[in-house]
């Protein structure tokens, strides 16, 4: 049986976000009523809005001092990369976020980083992006020349659908090529203003209300 020695962590009230807000300290939601609910909209909402661009940042930011396994950079600037070549090239600003952000997730759950940035940009991309997201990863086996057990081929059970261009094109311009130092790289900086307006959209797609 393993023994725990118990140490307790003696916390006070987190500060809130904004000096004219209040708090609801009701120990339940089930106790929350109408009054609490509407406190919980508003201050929810102004919350979100001034928060979600820099929270999303930081997780991307976290990696900058991140050592290398074999490219002479490491996951946060070939982001950085990927961003920088796309806005030099005029791309959208739509899709300089999500070159910005397609990676975002590949060291933390790399099997699947397509998909948690798929995940994390849904609500405010194009259904061309969320598909290129996707996608991505299956697609850059198609450049991994002599890789023991990677199928080059396996992006071709999709040719023919309407984002198949688009998702080689940005793997083959945007991301199997940005993996070098001797390149321009623009700071994180440049790019967090197109952050914030992408995720200050409309969110195009309903959920149940997360709380």
């Amino acid at each position: 049986m393993c023994v725990v020695e118990e140490k307790r962590i003696n916390l006070q009230p987190v500060p809130l976000a904004d000096e004219d807000w209040q708090y609801v300290k009701k120990r339940t939601l089930d106790e929350y009523d109408a009054a609490d609910w509407a406190i919980w909209s508003s201050q929810r909402q102004q919350y979100f809005e001034q928060n979600k661009c820099d929270q999303v940042l930081r997780i991307l930011e976290c990696q900058k001092d991140d050592l290398s396994y074999i490219y002479t950079i490491n996951n946060y600037y070939h982001c950085l990369q990927t961003a920088t070549r796309m806005l030099r090239a005029d791309c959208t600003e739509e899709d300089v976020v999500v070159g910005l952000l397609h990676d975002i997730g590949f060291i933390t759950c790399n099997e699947t980083h397509g998909a948690f940035a798929a995940a994390l940009m849904r609500p405010y991309i194009s259904e061309r992006n969320y598909w290129m997201l996707m996608h991505h990863a299956v697609f850059q086996q198609f450049h991994c020349h002599d890789l023991p057990g990677c199928d080059r081929h396996a992006r071709d059970r999709w040719r023919g659908h309407p984002h198949f261009e688009w998702t080689a094109e940005f793997v083959a311009k945007y991301d199997q090529n940005t993996i070098s130092y001797d390149e321009e790289i623009l700071p994180l900086d440049v790019f967090k203003p197109m952050v914030s307006r992408i995720l200050s959209r409309e969110p195009s797609l309903q959920y149940d209300q997360p709380l």
